[in-house]
């Protein structure tokens, strides 16, 4: 029987629809499963007649795939994953390569990488995002850890992966070991962002305007045609014109709480410990967090008060604002989250390619848009860019929202409707353009009552002073550290 090119262990939705998609790209497919019944299930109906062959132990699905191996799995992030490299590793030989295409945390991963290999194989950890579509007919894909296994899988890889108009594929190297993964996890908190900001856009449409799920369906309808087209204006297009069985709209009985795997909260940690301000994917997991204490919210809504939402005013202007608010605070999570890849490249030592990783994205994932063909554009145009807000056309773009931003925010507050994505947004960018912040009372008072010193503007950088406030501390001062 003639081998396999690559397996794939793990056959719930997301891993049955990339087997089906490798081999409808003209590669033979070996499949494995904890549970044996899902394989049988699997290569006797879907897979049946396709070339897919089944194994129902580790080493028949090793002795099964050609030199080098090539093993993807596809099992819950954590310890499953760790379980199944210390089962596949004693069938293993030099050079074989195990791929993990899970939402891992990339800590994991790089110590996955670091452990493969001294024991003589190769390892990938990658991004996979598009959700069950995209698996099959195309997702985006972000591989990272051993470099020397990137060329075997490459063909594979990038023949499954969504393409962008030219036909490149949205996949390429990111980086050594948790360097995909990263990529994807930051992703994964634009994602919240992207979400949490279209939620508010509809939020301020429902209960400050009015309007109905039929009146949002034609607005996003007609955002989709514009800059913010993307999947998941188009999604929420969609989903406010879905009726239920009694032909209201579904979205209006749909409980009020948001779930999390905890991607974003990952991508929030990362950027405390580098220390880049991402407030706006914070803020957007900290909304959620808000909206999954439902029954304190309700007892809540009794006891204290606010404004009541009355709008007085062009409506048809006003949802402009909106769109534009959108945009203007979408180029913000954006440009935060570029600043924390920087950030993060610095630290592990990762050379990303900030433009690829835009293309990467422009296809297949959940937050392909038209918007991030211009991020590639600015990063082609000045690789070095420190933030996405200082590229022309972002800058342009931001400038010409700036007074719809402030309209609608200041609507949002006075009107009691909360929008913490679109007011830190606002923030972040008003915190930006500041030659000074407050910064300077705040240090005063770190060394009123810790020593812990500061600069002066009079003085040359990294010069550090500390004074005696009042009069009884003496003239011993902390020492200089920033965690």
């Amino acid at each position: 029987m003639s081998k396999a090119d690559i397996g794939l262990i793990g056959l719930a939705v997301m891993g049955e629809n990339l087997v089906m998609n490798m081999e409808s790209k003209g590669f033979t497919v070996a499949v494995y499963n904890r549970s044996t019944d899902k394989v049988k299930n699997f290569v006797e109906g879907r897979a049946k007649g396709k070339n897919i062959i089944g194994a129902y132990s580790i080493q028949e699905l090793v002795d099964s795939l050609k030199a080098p191996r090539k093993i993807m799995l596809m099992v819950k992030a954590g310890q499953p994953v760790d379980d199944f490299i210390d089962l596949l590793i004693p069938y293993l030989s030099k050079g074989d390569i195990i791929i993990d295409g899970g939402n891992s945390h990339f800590p994991d991963t790089t110590r996955r990488t670091k452990y493969v290999e001294e024991k003589g194989m190769l390892y990938i950890g990658t991004g996979v995002s598009g959700g069950e579509e995209g698996a099959l007919t195309g997702p985006s894909i972000m591989p990272g850890g051993s470099p020397a296994a990137w060329p075997s899988v490459k063909p594979i890889l990038q023949a499954i992966s969504a393409k962008v108009e030219d036909g490149s594929p949205c996949c390429d190297w990111v980086g050594e070991n948790g360097a995909g993964h990263f990529v994807k996890m930051v992703h994964n908190g634009i994602e919240y962002g992207d979400m949490q900001l279209i939620c508010e856009a509809y939020q301020l449409m429902r209960d400050l305007l009015g309007m109905s799920a039929d009146e949002m369906h034609e607005v996003f309808k007609e955002w989709n045609k514009g800059e913010l087209d993307s999947y998941l204006v188009e999604i929420t297009r969609d989903i406010l014109a879905y009726k239920d069985t009694d032909g209201k709209p579904i979205v209006d009985k749909i409980l009020d709480t948001a779930g999390q795997k905890g991607t974003g909260k990952w991508t929030g940690i990362a950027a405390l410990d580098e220390g880049v301000p991402l407030t706006l994917i914070g803020e957007a997991v900290f909304a959620r967090c808000l909206s999954a204490i439902k029954d304190e919210r309700v007892i809540a809504s009794k006891v204290l008060s606010g404004p009541k939402p009355k709008f007085e005013g062009d409506k048809k202007a006003f949802i402009e604002d909106i769109k534009n608010a959108l945009y203007a605070s979408k180029i913000v999570s954006y440009a935060q989250g570029y600043t924390l890849m920087s950030a993060a490249a610095a630290t592990y030592g990762w050379n990303l390619n900030y433009g690829g990783i835009a293309l990467m994205w422009r296809g297949g994932c959940i937050i392909r848009s038209v918007f991030l063909g211009k991020i590639k554009e600015a990063f082609d145009k000045n690789p070095g860019l420190t933030n996405l807000l200082l590229d022309p056309f972002f800058k342009e773009k931001v400038e010409a929202c700036q007074a719809s931003w402030r309209r609608v925010t200041a609507a949002a507050l006075t009107n009691g409707i909360p929008v913490p994505a679109f007011t830190t947004a606002l923030c972040y960018y008003d915190g930006y353009r500041s030659e000074f912040l407050p910064a300077n009372l705040l240090q005063a008072q770190r060394d009123y009552f810790g020593a812990h010193t500061y600069e002066r503007l009079d003085k040359p950088r990294k010069e550090f002073y500390h004074t005696n406030w009042t009069g009884r501390g003496g003239s011993t001062s902390a020492s200089t550290y920033i965690v």
